[in-house]
């Protein structure tokens, strides 16, 4: 039996607080493997200044190279639409059906859990993983195992807002990552 993790989001971009939460919550719980897997559409919020899906994609497949134990998983990308973590997970269930899903999911996400697409048949199809973040609460009444890491306050949208300013993002976003944004001239960079 493989066990999983799976860190949704939409990348946009990925940065170190996502390989930081990807990375210890893997270790933690021994995991085989942490697959990051960008959203095509998010339900919950309204992407601005956004790359592509594809972008986003190859964005996180940079992030992760050179980490055994890191990878993408392209499912709601190229599945296309409203990324629905109910209806992912069954996709991925019935290719994989032996192994054990572990969901990783932030703060703001577990204070919002009760707002999810069909949560109360999602909880019993994976295993929540929740990893704190400043200014959240943390609170839900479903079942989450609770992983400390390092908390560092950054977020996709702090880094969009310094590419728009052509402010640094040194030691907050990977090289690779930081190179393609220029190369593709995302977020207002050059």
């Amino acid at each position: 039996m493989r066990k999983i993790g799976i860190l949704g989001g939409t990348f946009n971009p990925p940065h170190i607080g996502h390989l930081i939460m990807a990375n210890e919550v893997c270790e933690a719980l021994e995991l085989d493997e942490v697959r990051l897997m960008p959203t095509a559409i998010p339900p919950h919020k309204q992407l601005s200044d956004t790359a592509t899906p594809i972008q986003r994609l190859e964005m996180t497949e940079l992030a992760v190279t050179g980490n055994d134990y890191l990878h993408t998983c392209d499912e709601e990308v190229h599945f296309g639409g409203v990324s629905y973590t109910f209806n992912t997970m069954q996709r991925l269930l019935a290719k994989e059906p032996e192994t054990v899903f572990y969901f990783i999911i932030g703060g703001d996400m577990v204070d919002s859990l009760h707002t999810w697409y069909k949560i109360d048949d999602l909880v019993k199809m994976v295993h929540f993983v929740g990893v704190r973040r400043p200014g959240s609460m943390s609170l839900t009444d479903y079942p989450i195992q609770f992983i400390d890491t390092p908390m560092i306050d950054l977020s996709s949208t702090l880094l969009r807002a310094k590419y728009a300013q052509h402010k640094t993002t040194a030691y907050l976003i990977p090289k690779s990552v930081d190179r393609y944004i220029r190369q593709e001239g995302l977020y207002g960079a050059w």
